[in-house]
């Protein structure tokens, strides 16, 4: 199955008011892993100020730091949002595009629901604040990357946004939150572009366990984002309250609101109940959209990053990226940047995956996929067969368990180490890891060196 992505294209200024509407419109558990799992660093595109990813945040109390996201606030009893509703509609899937609109073609706004108040952006000194911090010092850079990298996520988000009837301002919660940046990482252990906790993140739908966190899908957990901004709307109805207990969690917010007897936000950020943080939350937020809005206003002059583009292709469960950049001849980094979410490089072990692969490689990978599987049943055919003729018949592939090595498997099935790792392409600083799948056995000569994609 091939499917190309090509999200809905903003004019090329994204961030102006033009294409966002008129102004003022509207529209704690660390997840599991080997002790020794560490992100992989990705290239430039994702760096804050040269460094290879967002390692912990600053908090948002006193003065902003833009380097750093935020520090996500785990919430009372993990009660950051209600459960999902199970007659809640699945979440929209990205359907393959004709065509992309031309970059000057305006994109009308999605009818936002009735029921949904606009997202109303205050003029006050809270927000002037973060205005000047903004424009200052070395916090102008950090914000232009941020702006200059939104342009890769913002039309996706906007898209996902609008189908979900929310108000355009509201994708600029993810400008405070991550700077754009789908590998940040909190101290909290807060992550991807919406910096969602572990448990937040699995019940709108997230898978986070050895193999995957798909809060660093931008997508998925772009859809996930959606979906509990629209849940704590239906608690708050207040766009400033939905993301205090965004940042804060919901207890902390409605503890606020019962202690001081108000809903208004400006009036809860002079109590004590909410973290200074949280208080600087919304009106750092609204800064970056006023700012978004008119970027030349405020002297931020910038190219958006090309939005983000892949096709996707439907591989062998237990693929590795390696095995299959080197025979398809895709490149391994392109691999790793469309598929964040992988944490092992792998695909997971239990069921084949939908792989995002780069727009126009789709049909060399379908290829070298048709290819192996071949291979492979050509294998099974072949040890079928042997038996058939009344030897003992050694199987074709074998499944890597816990704690086996690549010594051990060579000296179980007494073929030379040598010979096993040149079948599966494996180099002296290859890893196996359970669920791998190993060819342990020359089907022929013509085959030898085209083993699966581990």
């Amino acid at each position: 199955m091939r499917i190309l992505f090509r999200p809905v294209l903003v004019a090329t200024s994204l961030l102006i008011a033009s294409h966002l509407g008129l102004p003022g419109r509207s529209a704690s558990e660390t997840p599991p892993s080997p002790s020794s799992e560490q992100y992989r660093a990705l290239p430039d595109e994702f760096a804050e100020a040269g460094s290879w990813r967002v390692e912990g945040a600053i908090s948002l109390g006193g003065d902003l730091d833009p380097g750093s996201p935020s520090v996500k606030q785990p919430d009372l009893a993990d009660s950051s949002a209600p459960s999902p509703d199970p007659a809640f509609p699945p979440a929209p899937a990205f359907s393959p595009a004709g065509g992309a609109p031309s970059a000057r073609q305006p994109v009308a706004l999605a009818a936002t629901d009735a029921s949904v108040k606009k997202y109303e952006v205050e003029d006050n000194h809270h927000v002037r604040k973060f205005v000047d911090q903004f424009q200052s010092g070395d916090r102008r850079a950090v914000v232009e990357t941020w702006l200059v990298r939104s342009g890769r996520y913002l039309p996706m988000i906007l898209d996902v946004f609008r189908q979900k009837g929310l108000p355009d301002e509201l994708v600029f919660t993810a400008m405070i939150e991550s700077g754009f940046n789908p590998v940040a990482v909190s101290r909290a252990g807060a992550k991807g572009l919406w910096q969602f906790m572990a448990p937040t993140a699995r019940r709108y739908g997230l898978r986070v366990d050895e193999w995957l966190d798909e809060r660093l899908d931008p997508e998925k957990s772009t859809v996930a984002a959606a979906r509990h901004l629209l849940d704590l709307y239906a608690v708050f109805g207040s766009w400033n309250l939905v993301q205090a207990a965004y940042n804060a969690g919901e207890m902390r917010v409605l503890q606020a609101v019962r202690a001081m007897g108000t809903s208004d936000f400006w009036t809860l950020r002079s109590g004590r109940v909410l973290k200074d943080e949280t208080k600087n939350f919304i009106p750092a937020i609204q800064a970056a959209t006023l700012i978004a809005r008119e970027p030349t206003r405020y002297g931020f002059v910038f190219t958006p990053a090309e939005p983000l583009q892949y096709e996707v292709v439907t591989v062998p469960k237990a693929t590795s990226l390696k095995q299959l950049s080197a025979r398809a001849g895709v490149p391994l980094e392109a691999l790793e940047r469309l598929n964040l979410e992988l944490r092992l490089m792998q695909t997971p072990p239990d069921s084949p995956y939908p792989l995002k692969v780069p727009p126009g490689s789709a049909t060399q990978v379908e290829a070298e996929v048709q290819r192996e599987t071949v291979a492979s049943r050509h294998a099974v055919a072949t040890t079928i067969a042997v038996t058939h003729r009344g030897r003992k018949a050694l199987p074709a592939i074998h499944v890597v368990k816990p704690r086996e090595t690549v010594a051990g498997i060579a000296r179980h099935y007494r073929v030379s180490i040598a010979d096993l790792s040149r079948w599966n392409g494996l180099d002296r600083t290859a890893r196996i890891r359970p669920g791998d799948r190993l060819r342990v056995a020359a089907v022929t000569s013509r085959n030898e060196g085209q083993g699966g994609f581990r």
